[in-house]
């Protein structure tokens, strides 16, 4: 089943750390000769028995994403990738569906999975032949296997992938083994162990020219399917092709108890902390922004200060997901709605929260009740109708203080604050006015 969704510059996202073109393209000179068709093959049809939930570890939720849309995002956004089959249960299908639409993915096409991740595979590969509704996919020249529940993938280790199996054969993602291997005897003692610096953990992706993979497919025994787990080991028992192996990053981990979700919980938000302040022409709110510069960064957020609007910045506001406006003037709610409407026509905001920010600092001593009040109302409004749109809208005041000292300190409690909203992403506080 295809599907499709309108949607313009999408944001890229942390599902792989991605590197920049170009140090993709110097770092990897056959970057710019992916000149044959590439697809990507995810089965997705496990029960996720090890996790200890209702719900399949592959639809569980990260900041309310299914895991598996950040792995469909992490090979979707690479421009060299044509497709994307997705095999999954009948039972998930219609879920499986709703992810596609909600998150406008474009490259996908989800098929039934079989009784068997092997099974399942091969029908992931059938994508490409002679579909029963006519819709087959172009033939890949290269074919990558990936686990539906590792998100965490890098383009330039895939780019590696995909071209050693393009040159070999088949190639496949090893690690170092973390625990010695044992072997026991049947009541239960040890037997033997095995030198652990003579063996790696086999991880995906792995890559294969699809005619040599389809056709270790089709010589598969039964028992190969119903018990078989290694891919790498089918190319090499039925069509002779010894798999080149590369050494993956520790990113490759994969998604399969219940503690692993909050690791990966955990390691988005690690990559969401970059930050970006925007001032306006005012010197003492450029002074305050260079305060907050360093101060973030002390607390380990990337962050870039720009003056004005960033409306024209589009490079700026598709790697961001954090965004800080400056202003002693609470007049400035117009220039916040404004850069609401932008984050999401960019569609900032459809993978996960954008955070906004609006740190406003008065000059004044003190400001009045009424004032706040006044200035509340607004804000809160403000951010009901960000919100709708999957941006949360937070405000910092600050009373200014002569007294350099005291001043710091409030600059120090409000970068604090800020750091603790980007963090948590909590709903709950969009809307209110916080007092640094």
């Amino acid at each position: 089943m295809d599907t499709s969704c309108e949607s313009s510059g999408r944001p890229t996202h942390p599902a792989g750390f991605f590197a920049d073109e170009s140090d993709l393209s110097e770092r990897f000179p056959g970057h710019d000769s992916i000149d044959f068709p590439v697809a990507v093959v995810l089965p997705a049809g496990g029960s996720g028995e090890r996790m200890g939930l209702a719900t399949p570890k592959q639809f569980c939720t990260v900041f309310n994403r299914p895991l598996i849309s950040y792995t469909i995002q992490a090979f979707e956004r690479i421009s060299w990738i044509e497709n994307i089959v997705v095999v999954v249960a009948k039972e998930s299908l219609h879920l499986m569906m709703d992810i596609i639409h909600k998150f406008c993915h474009k490259k996908v096409k989800v098929l039934l999975g079989g009784s068997s991740r092997h099974r399942s595979i091969f029908n992931g590969l059938q994508a490409f032949g002679e579909m029963p509704d006519g819709k087959s996919l172009r033939k890949p020249k290269v074919v990558i296997i990936h686990d539906a529940v590792r998100p965490f993938v890098e383009e330039d280790f895939l780019l590696r992938i995909t071209i050693a199996a393009k040159e070999q054969g088949a190639s496949g993602a090893i690690r170092p083994l973390v625990s010695t291997v044992i072997a026991t005897t049947s009541e239960g003692y040890i037997d033997h162990s095995l030198e652990r610096a003579k063996y790696r953990a086999s991880e995906m992706p792995q890559g294969f020219v699809y005619d040599i993979i389809y056709q270790a497919y089709q010589q598969c025994s039964e028992s190969d399917f119903e018990f078989g787990t290694e891919c790498l080991h089918l190319a090499l028992q039925y069509c002779g092709t010894n798999a080149k192996l590369i050494e993956g990053p520790p990113a490759l981990w994969k998604v399969t108890y219940k503690k692993d979700l909050f690791a990966a919980e955990s390691v988005i938000k690690d990559f969401l902390s970059q930050a970006c302040v925007i001032t306006t022409v005012c010197a003492e709110s450029a002074e305050l922004a260079h305060r907050f510069q360093k101060s973030l960064g002390a607390r380990s957020m990337q962050v870039d200060v720009i003056s004005g609007s960033f409306g024209n910045n589009q490079p700026l506001v598709s790697k961001t997901w954090n965004f800080i406006h400056i202003t002693a003037n609470i007049a400035c709610l117009a220039e916040i709605s404004r850069t609401v409407k932008t984050l999401h026509e960019a569609g900032q905001a459809l993978l996960y929260p954008a955070v906004l920010i609006l740190v406003h600092f008065s000059v004044l001593p003190h400001s009045s009740l009424t004032e706040r009040m006044g200035q509340l109302g607004a804000i809160r409004h403000l951010a009901m109708e960000a919100k709708h749109r999957n941006i949360l809208l937070y405000a910092i005041l600050l009373n200014h203080n002569e007294n350099a000292e005291q001043w710091e300190e409030t600059v120090e409690s409000a970068s604090e604050i800020t750091t603790a909203l980007v963090k948590d992403r909590n709903p709950a506080l969009a809307g209110q006015l916080l007092v640094a």
